[in-house]
Formats: C-alpha cells, structure tokens, sequence
C-alpha cells in the first residue's frame, strides 16, 4: 500500500470511530459464529489468538489487535509495510505449516486459519475438533470453505468466481469476535472504494487474458498456477480481463506446452518470500520465461508483457486487492490488445 493508501485508511477509520452510531454496537457475549457450518461460542473476546495463515494474521493486525495476538504461522510473503510494527509485536511460529503441538505451546484461546490444509479434515497441521475438544473456539475463512473438495486437489475446485464479499464478511466476523466492529467497519469501507476505482480505470477487454504463476519446484516440473474461478481470476476479472486458464480447480498444475497453448496476453509472475524453491522468485521466473529456447516465444514474453505481483495475492485474502493494484501501477506502462 502506498502512503496515500494507507492514509486512507486512517481517515476511515477516525470517520468510523468519530461516528459510532453508524456502526454495529458492541458485541453481547456469548457470542454465536455461524462458520463453516459450525457454531462457534465465544464467552468473551480472544485475548491469545493465534492466527493461521497470512490473511487470518493480516486481518487481525489490520483491525488493531496485535496485543490479542499470541502467534501466527504460514506466511508465503512478508508482511504489509505498514503492518510491520505491529506484526514485530506478535510471535512468528513457522513461515511454513507449524505443528498442532507448536500452536497448543502458545495457550490460544482462539485460533484462526485461512485454509483447510492449516485447519481442516486432510489439514497437515490440525482438525477443527482438536481444539474444540480442549474448549478453543475455531474460525475457518469462508473462501477457504467456499470450494468444493470433492477432487484430488486439497485446495477444491470452484464453479463460480470468488469474490471479496466473502472477504468481507471474514473481515465483518472478526471484528464481532473480538469486538472492534467501527475498526471492521473502516478496513471494509476503504478496501470497496479501491475495488470501485479499479473497476473503474479498467474496462472490459475481451482480448485480454492473464496467466498467474505462483512457483514451481524447477523449470522441467508442472507449475503451479492460479485456477479459473479463484482469486487471480478475481484480479483478471476486476483488470477488465480473464484467466487464462479455465479450470475449476482452485490450484492447477500444467505442463509448459499446456501453458504455451493458453497463450495468455500477460503473464503474472507471482514474488514468493519463503524460499522453498527457486522458482518462489519473481525474478528467476522472468530469466526462465526469457531463456528458454521454447517458452520465450509466447506471445507474452516476446512483448514484453510480464507483470510481478506477491504471491500472497493468489490466496483469497486481503493481499488479493493488494495484487490486483500492483499489476494496475505495471499495465500502464504495457501495449495491450484493444
């Protein structure tokens, strides 16, 4: 977020906090969650949550909670800048998927995740009843239950395209559950008027087609790429665009022949920060994209139309807006098909 952004989103929130009766009241505890298809009980707001996931993590920070934050873990990027400080505050696990025991060291009184595989019933980490047999309350991001998990993918597959209002509705749940709804209240006013204006500069183009790379363990191996209905299509969509890639499949896999044979108007390359593989690094896709003998003669690359944009951003999260106005600022400076 640029400073002008941010600035933004300080002044809806002291437009949110000066004018309370516009808002949601306090929360009356209990409270009840209908999550996931779970009812959740809260007796009091969480003082000792532990967040899995960069987007569980995001939200809380962005809603001015880092003092309630026992941990957090999964981070593929770093942090936004301007949530650095107070994410310095708060406990960092494991950039990686953390351990069940690792995350029940921190005494949690609540925890959040963003994905299934963080907290569900395949999840490398742990099931939702694991802490609701020790009285823990739970809450699933609703885009991460929003798939269907009926294919070989653990992350499902969608028959419709995500959009932010499940986001906001997650942004809207946290801040009942720990009682800061004016805080809510702002992040999702300032996170639609960006949306608004992005859709905005950027009509529809029915030429315009975007192909997201999130990594590959190497150049010979499959790619793992933004699916057809998911976040990155979100961004094509909001950029007047669409996915490339038509799969239902939340996070495809495909050879660089089926690649080459969606031929995409622009390619994304996703930054990754974690350093699992080399190909995390934007910069080492665009050396693979131009070198190779075969690939970098796609349309895309011998026009010079490659963007960069966080990795973090194919998840549906907040950084998926982020995501979107980065390759927004990029597109300028491209000769697109009209």
């Amino acid at each position: 977020m640029k400073t002008t952004k941010k600035l933004g989103l300080l002044a809806c929130l002291a437009t949110a906090l000066s004018a309370g009766a516009a808002f949601a009241g306090s929360t009356t505890y209990p409270l009840t969650i209908e999550n996931c298809g779970e009812t959740v009980v809260f007796e009091k707001a969480p003082e000792h949550a532990v967040a899995l996931g960069q987007n569980s993590a995001e939200i809380m920070l962005l809603l001015g909670l880092q003092d309630r934050m026992a941990a957090t873990a999964f981070w593929p990027n770093q942090v936004l800048p301007e949530l650095a400080d107070a994410n310095a505050q708060v406990k960092l696990l494991s950039v990686e998927f953390p351990t069940l025991e690792n995350v029940l060291e921190q005494q949690p009184d609540f925890v959040a995740a963003m994905l299934t595989t963080l907290m569900g019933p395949d999840s490398k980490v742990a099931k939702r009843t694991d802490f609701e047999e020790l009285d823990i309350p739970t809450y699933l991001s609703p885009s991460a239950c929003s798939t269907k998990l009926d294919t070989s993918d653990a992350y499902g597959s969608r028959d419709q395209l995500w959009n932010m209002d499940l986001l906001y509705q997650e942004i809207e749940d946290l801040a009942q559950i720990f009682d800061v709804q004016d805080r809510g209240a702002a992040v999702i006013a300032d996170f639609k008027s960006r949306e608004t204006a992005l859709r905005e500069q950027f009509p529809k183009n029915d030429k315009l087609t975007f192909l997201f790379w999130f990594s590959s363990a190497s150049p010979a191996d499959d790619a793992y790429l933004g699916g057809g209905n998911g976040p990155s299509a979100f961004i094509a969509d909001l950029l007047g665009g669409t996915n490339a890639l038509k799969t239902e499949a939340e996070w495809p896999t495909l050879n660089w022949e089926g690649i080459m044979a969606a031929d995409p108007t622009v390619i994304v390359a996703s930054q990754v920060d974690r350093n699992r593989w080399d190909l995390d690094k934007a910069e080492n896709k665009i050396k693979f994209l131009t070198s190779d003998p075969t690939v970098s003669q796609m349309d895309a690359v011998e026009n010079g139309r490659i963007v960069v944009m966080s990795g973090a951003a194919m998840n549906p999260s907040i950084r998926t807006l982020y995501g979107a106005e980065e390759i927004a600022q990029q597109l300028k400076a491209i000769d697109l098909p009209q």
